[in-house]
């Protein structure tokens, strides 16, 4: 995942400030130098980084923090709210009948874009139309073609047309009774002056609601010049960031983005056409931090379909430690969409955790990649051995596997897993600060940062 070293390093430093008896000039100074070393180390550009540097030594040097928040939270407070202004601000995304323009170079990812806007667009109720603007790649009219079919949305191209502007034109006259009309321009390997010109025509043909960059989060420093760049031809109104599941940096992308001033709309998160969220920085840089995120965690529970009764219960069983098998099975039944156990993982407060309790990122993924053999191999179980898995021997083991068509060492795998799922969860349990947190969000209250922090948090 983009900025996956980020959110490691970052996490060190901020379990190092917790773990710190007193905050004096010198640890300000070198918590400075870490938070410098960790955004150069993102490609996040180097002025802002040195500007966010100084403006946390300030600050925490000169501020004092406010009545019942000890020093430690309120320099993890400082960091977090001067890392959020790289972020940029909260889009105010309107569902509403509108004419986007995507915007970019070649490669970045619009057409894809075009598609995941699509999906997010028909889920909200309201009626999509698709424009093949893009006259200059081999087989982008195709593509786009493709993924109108897939979507069942409406579909507007001429595919040896080589006037985008004319296509434009013909194709918002034509998808007129659509409500949310999708504009796929061309791209380019780089900025060069025909591109220019003829973005700036179609974005006088089109008239768009919505102008939006879309950005690879794996460019580096150049992505700052192509955001500038752009928002100097047709005024950019929003990013759509692009392939965050990668490896890149991911520094470059958000620096462009805090050089022009505008929000980012969304974040592509995979290759399938669900895997888009709208972007949240607040609570994706508590993620990246490892403060926690329930709010999102509530938010994908509402999408796969889960009551908050429903969502309240599931959690108490994971976060008591105390849950068996069957317990697992239930679990897995109803968060069994790609990648929502990370996502759970990912929302809790890591650096509030006692020591010790760590999840192993590697058990996560194999727990997804092997989730259909487990359920396979639960299903050849007894109901008392779902109950109490410790009963389950050697010879359990070999009946087990011959029942469910798969090797003993699946079932021993399943086992060890769910052992050490177990062992962590229970390492969390004594957190009185996690339980409250869980407590107010299935209540409905917010979850900000000033839980994370603490009670004087803001």
């Amino acid at each position: 995942m983009v900025l996956d070293s980020f959110a490691t390093s970052i996490r060190e430093t901020l379990r190092r400030i917790a773990g710190s008896s007193h905050i004096d000039p010198e640890t300000i100074k070198e918590v400075s130098k870490e938070i410098q070393r960790i955004l150069l180390k993102a490609d996040v550009n180097v002025k802002l980084t040195l500007e966010l540097a100084r403006t946390l030594e300030k600050r925490a040097s000169e501020e004092k923090p406010p009545s019942g928040m000890v020093e430690q939270d309120f320099l993890v407070r400082i960091i977090y709210e001067e890392l959020l202004k790289i972020m940029g601000e909260e889009s105010k995304l309107e569902i509403k009948p509108q004419t986007i323009m995507l915007v970019g170079l070649y490669g970045q990812g619009k057409t894809t874009s075009a598609g995941k806007l699509s999906k997010f667009f028909t889920k909200k109720g309201l009626s999509v139309g698709l424009i093949a603007a893009d006259v200059h790649r081999v087989a982008a009219y195709n593509q786009l073609e493709q993924l109108s079919k897939q979507l069942n949305v409406s579909f507007y191209g001429k595919e040896k047309e080589k006037d985008p502007v004319k296509v434009v034109r013909e194709g918002l006259k034509e998808l007129s009774q659509i409500q949310v009309k999708i504009v796929d321009t061309s791209g380019r390997d780089s900025l060069d002056d025909e591109l220019i010109s003829e973005i700036k025509e179609l974005r006088k043909a089109v008239n768009p609601d919505e102008v939006l960059f879309v950005l690879d989060a794996t460019m580096g420093q150049q992505a700052g010049n192509q955001a500038r760049t752009l928002n100097d031809a047709v005024g950019i109104t929003g990013v759509i960031i692009s392939k965050m599941d990668g490896t890149g940096k991911g520094g470059g992308a958000l620096s462009a983005v805090a050089s022009i001033r505008q929000p980012v709309y969304f974040i592509g998160t995979g290759e399938h056409l669900e895997d888009m969220e709208i972007f949240n920085p607040k609570r994706f840089l508590s993620r990246l931090m490892g403060l926690g995120d329930l709010e999102s965690l509530m938010q994908f529970a509402e999408e796969s379909d889960i009551s908050p009764e429903e969502a309240e219960k599931t959690m108490s069983k994971l976060m008591s430690g105390k849950f068996n098998l069957k317990d697992m099975y239930e679990i897995w039944e109803k968060f069994a969409q790609p990648g929502l156990m990370r996502k759970i993982v990912d929302s809790l407060p890591i650096n509030k955790m006692p020591a010790g309790a760590k999840i192993d990122g590697s058990v996560l993924d194999s727990a997804e990649e092997k989730l259909k053999v487990y359920r396979t191999i639960m299903d050849s179980m007894t109901f008392t051995e779902l109950e109490e898995p410790d009963v389950i021997n050697a010879s359990r083991i070999s009946r087990i596997a011959r029942g469910c068509g798969r090797n003993e060492a699946d079932v021993r795998s399943l086992l060890r897993e769910y052992k050490a799922m177990k062992k962590n969860m229970k390492a969390m349990q004594g957190n009185r600060n996690l339980k409250k947190m869980l407590k107010a969000q299935f209540r409905g209250g917010d979850f900000g940062l000033e839980n994370v922090l603490g009670e004087g948090g803001s």
